[in-house]
């Protein structure tokens, strides 16, 4: 003969919750770069133990040692190849956290290498790359006004493999200049070289109209007004620039391929 015994307490103290039920975790997703994650921690709240009490990398759990103020989450065991998808677990006790002090650990890095680059009279800038680690735009610049101007943008694939890409570019009259750049979050940039083109079209001219208050060009074209200490005023593309909120004062008009000033009176 067996007997079931029911304990119930009434009016005592709520139960403490497990340990589990009050952590916190840490999630860190990229792609590896062949980089390790560097990890500073202090004591728990309760001053015993260190906050991080486990570490999984893309579900396995990590064996280093991470009983210490700062760590290291070994990557290399795992025999990762570049671009391969990570998600990195850090699960911490309730009251700290872990500070990660290379968040940008597993962002792509601009690792591009230009196979080609080339421009031909269709203005279209062609280039081929190859051991990219990470997606990362390309950024199209064009030299002019002795200085290299974001004209475009094309998304990288981010693979080592080799990637082909292209986009229309629009010439300034006489010699023209392209490349691409990368830049990675802690702006570190990387360039190909450069390609120069010698264009057919005519030179741009344009006058300041006081009555309308307006520049006009003789074509379409890139333009940017700077003010007499360099700071820039106006920027943006076309065949007409409405000046009137410009104080009257002199002014630096770059366009087409050069440089020139206007007085606005």
């Amino acid at each position: 003969m067996s007997v079931l015994f029911s304990l119930q307490i009434f009016g005592g103290p709520t139960p403490k919750l497990l340990e589990e039920e009050k952590d916190g975790v840490i999630i860190l997703e990229g792609k590896y770069q062949h980089r390790n994650i560097y990890i500073a921690q202090a004591l728990g709240s309760e001053g015993i133990g260190f906050c991080a009490y486990e570490i999984r990398v893309n579900g396995n759990l990590i064996t280093d040692e991470i009983n210490s103020s700062a760590f290291e989450i070994d990557l290399a065991p795992f025999n990762f190849e570049i671009g391969q998808d990570i998600v990195i677990e850090i699960k911490h006790k309730m009251g700290c956290a872990p500070k990660v002090l290379n968040p940008g650990g597993l962002k792509p890095q601009p690792t591009f290498e230009t196979v080609d680059i080339t421009i031909d009279e269709s203005q279209i800038l062609q280039w081929i790359t190859e051991n990219e680690s990470g997606s990362l735009p390309f950024v199209i610049q064009q030299y002019k006004w002795n200085k290299w101007i974001d004209v475009g943008e094309v998304q990288g694939d981010g693979t080592p493999e080799i990637s082909n890409y292209a986009f229309h570019v629009d010439f300034t009259s006489g010699k023209n200049k392209f490349r691409v750049v990368q830049v990675d979050q802690s702006g570190k940039i990387k360039t190909s070289d450069f390609v120069e083109i010698e264009s057919s079209k005519p030179e741009l001219t344009f006058i300041y109209t006081r009555s309308k208050q307006e520049v006009v060009f003789s074509d379409e074209t890139g333009y940017e007004i700077h003010d007499k200490y360099g700071d820039l005023m106006i920027k943006g593309f076309g065949s007409v620039v409405d000046v009137s909120a410009l104080a009257k004062d002199s002014y630096w008009l770059s366009f087409d391929n050069t440089t020139d000033s206007f007085d606005k009176k």
